[in-house]
């Protein structure tokens, strides 16, 4: 189950809330499984899941006509469905004997309602939340819903609540840890395959394209791909190119794909033949800051405490002028979910947390050097998802 309900229906009752409307593509798919197309490939498709409190009738989808056969083909966790506008589909003559498209059909047999806010109105009404406190994603809505949904329905109190729904996919359930610790693996595999093909003349581009091909055979999809050469290294969000590999050089990777919805991030650092001693001595400082945070990461342990033990370590093992903003995020469905591991983070490590822990160091011109890895908060500590420890991959000429 990827839903952490128990954690959901604390913050809802905490918050006084009677239901909580998902807007965003993140929050709609953590909360029923629906995995809504439109919304993950452009701004602007509505779907939503009305989560109603458990004396206030039952969870529910609402989605577009042109969306049901996503429904149809996917395993989602909310009882009903309701949908909106029309998507215009014939009747082929083997529908009987495709069970999909029964589902399918069955789906398009519901009254449609004229749109998505209009679907909402009517679901909450169902509800009994005409007059409730209800907390709407925000992030999601088209311009002017939220303003609507207000004039539909005057007497609702409406609240926000995208900041609830990230503090409650902060702790990710067994099945999330498993996803997550899956598509890590997967992004290690990946660099593996990359530097298979690591030789004088290659370019980044095809050490992307061997990279994501394995990614894609071990069952998940490309997102991120920054692979970069020698002083290509150095720009933070380096998409591959024509750039060729020469002996010697830095090879960065902060890089990971999607499996069943949920992310990787992870970077290492290789280089072909033997590394710059400079860039092994820097690299080192890095990684032993990664180090210290494994050593201390705790639930119960401030987010900014774990930034500011990084940074200092960072510092002392051998680049005193090291700055950054933060150190870590959390992962999930989101490539940034809570926490962040910053200086000015309120948030404290929870059980069940997932992070990407990181120490990236760029030099403009020159190189950029970076470890990332990813791990879940443990009772006892943490438990990394990564089999590489970090050390630069040095490929042999």
């Amino acid at each position: 189950m990827l839903l952490n309900e128990s954690r959901l229906r604390q913050r809802m009752a905490d918050a006084g809330l009677d239901a909580v409307v998902a807007t965003a593509p993140e929050n709609v798919t953590y909360m029923s499984g629906f995995w809504a197309l439109p919304q993950w490939i452009r701004r602007g498709p509505q779907a939503y899941v009305v989560w109603p409190a458990s004396d206030r009738g039952t969870p529910e989808i609402i989605t577009s006509t042109s969306t049901l056969d996503l429904v149809a083909d996917q395993e989602v966790g909310a009882a009903k469905v309701r949908r909106f506008g029309e998507f215009h589909a014939e009747l082929g003559p083997n529908a009987v004997g495709d069970a999909v498209g029964q589902e399918h059909l069955q789906l398009r047999r519901l009254p449609p309602h004229r749109d998505a806010i209009a679907a909402l109105v009517a679901a909450l009404e169902e509800a009994r939340l005409g007059n409730g406190r209800v907390g709407i994603d925000e992030t999601g809505f088209a311009s002017g819903h939220l303003e609507a949904l207000a004039t539909r329905l005057p007497n609702v109190k409406i609240t926000p609540a995208a900041a609830l729904l990230r503090d409650v996919r902060a702790v990710k359930t067994d099945d999330e840890i498993d996803r997550l610790s899956q598509v890590a693996r997967i992004a290690e595999r990946s660099i593996g395959a990359a530097l298979g093909v690591a030789k004088e003349g290659a370019t980044e581009l095809d050490l992307a394209r061997a990279f994501h091909v394995q990614t894609i055979e071990d069952g998940a999809f490309p997102v991120l791909g920054c692979i970069g050469f020698g002083e290509r290294s150095a720009l933070m969000n380096v998409q591959p190119s024509d750039r060729r590999l020469r002996a010697g050089e830095i090879i960065r990777f902060d890089v990971g794909g999607r499996f069943h919805h949920y992310r990787a991030d992870v970077a290492r650092i290789a280089t072909l033949g033997d590394p710059p001693h400079e860039a092994r001595r820097l690299h080192k400082a890095l990684l032993r800051g990664v180090q210290r945070a494994c050593e201390i990461i705790r639930p119960g342990i401030a987010a900014s405490h774990v930034f500011g033990e990084v940074m200092r370590v960072v510092q002392r093992e051998g680049i005193p002028h090291y700055r950054r903003d933060h150190v870590g995020h959390g992962i999930g469905l989101d490539g940034y979910d809570a926490p962040t591991l910053s200086s000015n983070s309120s948030e404290v490590l929870e059980e069940g947390m997932v992070l990407c822990v990181e120490t990236p160091y760029y030099e403009i011109g020159r190189w950029g050097l970076q470890v990332e890895d990813m791990l879940v908060v443990r009772h006892g500590g943490v438990e990394r998802l990564m089999e590489t420890d970090g050390e630069i991959i040095v490929v042999p000429l």
